[in-house]
């Protein structure tokens, strides 16, 4: 069974949508979340960190609203925005810009404790984000890294003044194509979201693993 580490049913229900509905399982599991400017280690820390836990496949995510203007801030750092300031402030700050241009983006990593194939090689140590993806932690042996392997995908909008009440997080404030997010059907987000372009680059790969 695989097991996506997430307690936000949102997300589940839409790993469900390209994975199938008993293909993947929900694990509520508090892993540690690193600092940093990029969402790939943070998935891939946490991707191993919930192996360890788990003894099963897991898939991991890290995602983030990326306001151009702002040099990508929230970024990595949406979260802690949204539950600090909230997504109306965001609006706020990002009303005076001339160009409100953003990004959703999101980096799904899994793990099984075994080794990869596919390309990128993701135990490539000259590539800096597969060499975080794989590279040892404090607790374990830096000749016995455990790979894992990532997944991106991203969608370009604009933040706008919240509309909308479907949808979770900056949904309300992010607008694809003159519709923001949460005034979407979850089929309709499904097909074009940031974690679901990463899902479908998954659900393409995982059928041959």
């Amino acid at each position: 069974m695989l097991h996506y580490v997430t307690t936000n049913d949102g997300k589940l229900r839409e790993a469900r949508a390209y994975l199938g509905e008993d293909a993947v399982s929900g694990y509520n599991f508090d892993y540690t979340e690193i600092q940093s400017h990029d969402l790939e280690p943070i998935a891939a820390y946490g991707a191993r960190e919930a192996y360890r836990q788990v003894g099963e496949p897991v898939i991991v995510d890290d995602a983030g609203l990326f306001i151009d203007e702002f040099d990508g801030f929230p970024g990595p750092y949406s979260a802690f925005v949204e539950d600090t300031i909230g997504i109306e402030r965001v609006w706020t700050l990002s009303e005076p810009l001339a160009d409100r241009s953003a990004s959703f983006r999101c980096v799904l990593a899994y793990c099984d404790g075994g080794a990869f194939k596919a390309s990128p090689d993701p135990i490539d140590r000259d590539d800096r984000v597969t060499a975080a993806a794989t590279g040892a932690t404090a607790d374990e042996e830096e000749s016995q890294p455990l790979p894992v392997k990532l997944f991106s995908g991203a969608v370009p909008g604009t933040i706008v003044e919240p509309r909308g009440s479907g949808g979770f997080g900056y949904d309300p404030i992010f607008e694809h194509d003159g519709t923001t997010f949460a005034e979407m059907t979850a089929e309709e987000k499904n097909a074009l979201s940031h974690r679901g372009r990463a899902l479908a680059k998954f659900a393409e790969w995982f059928e041959t693993r």
